[in-house]
């Protein structure tokens, strides 16, 4: 016999790290999401929107279903054992989710829509090197990480545009700033 493992032993190797890795990502995105206001703080609101901007029904759904399809997508990569370059797959897609998680606390938490965006550029350059290492492990998690890669691309030029459409906005909100008075000499 020359296999390591039968296909039924690699089948349920995929289901136990989808049925791990999946919810993982669901629930980390979602606490991600949870650090900050959000878009309901009075920050956000005060905020000029583009003229790009969807409903924001739109991101929870959306990011519900990418984070599904990311969680598939690194369980195809995690359950191909002795596959070459599955370890430094994993890897930079560890790296990369860090990233990914870190966006809405710097964005909505910390009001630093320039730092913001410069992540997102991190975001979408490591998501580029998962999806070639993904793509080199199993063709399908790299092509499950597609649709995600669109979305942050969107995501960027959505920061780029609340950037420019509201610079003064950058670094806080205008109500934490502290205006020093000197009185006398």
């Amino acid at each position: 016999m020359n296999m390591l493992a039968s296909r039924g032993q690699l089948r349920a190797s995929f289901l136990r790290w989808a049925l791990f890795l999946v919810p993982l990502c669901l629930l980390l995105g979602f606490l991600s999401g949870q650090l900050g206001a959000g878009p309901n703080s009075a920050w956000f609101q005060s905020l000029e929107k583009p003229s790009i901007y969807p409903e924001p029904k739109w991101f929870g759904i959306v990011w519900s279903i990418l984070y599904v399809m990311i969680g598939f997508a690194a369980a195809f990569v995690a359950s191909a054992w002795g596959a070459r370059g599955r370890g430094a797959a994993l890897t930079v897609f560890a790296l990369h989710f860090v990233l990914n998680l870190a966006w809405s606390p710097v964005f909505f938490g910390m009001q630093e829509l320039a730092l913001a965006l410069g992540l997102l550029v991190a975001i979408v350059l490591t998501l580029l090197v998962v999806i070639a290492l993904f793509w080199r492990v199993r063709k399908i998690a790299g092509i499950l990480l597609l649709p995600y890669l669109a979305w942050v691309c969107f995501a960027t030029l959505l920061n780029y545009e609340f950037l420019q459409l509201n610079p003064d906005a950058d670094g806080g909100s205008q109500g934490d700033r502290i205006e020093r008075v000197r009185i006398g000499n």
